[in-house]
């Protein structure tokens, strides 16, 4: 892919933290701070493991791990199975709808509430969202291909996803839900709708971002088959290479 000069563009990275996803790792982030960045750049950076929030494009430049992989379902290939058909089920009276994403007291209140369940469920650090930093975050730099899934219960807005339609598939950045609707898996079910998207609309790839084996917030992206993991780190120049 021969692309032209990336526009407004800053490149930085940050200094060693304790990783995210494995307490025991050191990480350090490597960003593109893009203003207006369009599909075909989005999608050639998605292509080579670059993760989109805001006008930020970030990866992992860690010394010494290479444990985030970037892996991909592919959709055209993919066939829904029993369990999916469950969750499908659980969810008749759920309602979707698809928009350029946006920002809400809803979808703040939501988003905070998601997180202090999961830093009681699971540890995850929390730090309450301003809806600034929700804008800057998940609103940002979304351009045309940029949308936002919405799911209703009873006129109530019950879970949020952050998508790219990029040219060649569909990139899943952020999913979060009320945890008074656990019960229907809508982790799963707005996946399910990911890849429902995706080959709707004739696009090879969903996207998932990092698969992390040994982090258990991650490493169910490799349940979802067929898939292909990202060889190394490309660069823009670079053909990226992805592999079963």
């Amino acid at each position: 892919m021969v692309l032209s000069k990336t526009p407004n563009t800053v490149d930085f990275s940050t200094l060693e933290m304790t990783c995210a996803y494995l307490s025991e790792q050191k990480a350090r982030m490597r960003y593109k701070y893009i203003k207006g960045a369009d599909a075909a750049l989005s999608t050639a950076l998605t292509q080579r493991g670059w993760r989109r929030f805001g006008e930020y494009y970030s990866r992992p430049q860690c010394a010494g791990c290479e444990a985030c992989l970037s892996l991909r379902i592919d959709a055209e290939n993919f066939e829904f199975t029993k369990n999916a058909r469950r969750v499908f089920r659980k969810n008749l009276s759920t309602r979707i709808y698809i928009r350029p994403p946006s920002l809400t007291p809803q979808h703040l209140d939501l988003y905070n509430r998601y997180h202090i369940h999961m830093r009681e469920k699971r540890g995850w650090k929390h730090y309450q969202l301003s809806m600034q930093s929700y804008y800057e975050l998940y609103v940002a730099g979304h351009g045309a291909f940029g949308q936002e899934i919405l799911y209703f219960v009873d006129q109530q807005l019950v879970g949020v996803d952050l998508v790219d339609m990029l040219e060649d598939g569909l990139s899943s950045i952020y999913f979060f839900y009320d945890p008074d609707f656990a019960h229907l898996s809508l982790g799963k079910y707005s996946l399910y709708q990911q890849i429902f998207l995706a080959q709707k609309h004739h696009l090879r790839w969903v996207y998932l971002g990092y698969y992390v084996k040994e982090c258990p917030s991650l490493r169910y992206k490799s349940e979802y088959k067929p898939h292909q993991i990202l060889q190394g780190l490309p660069q823009l120049d670079q053909e990226p290479l992805w592999l079963p």
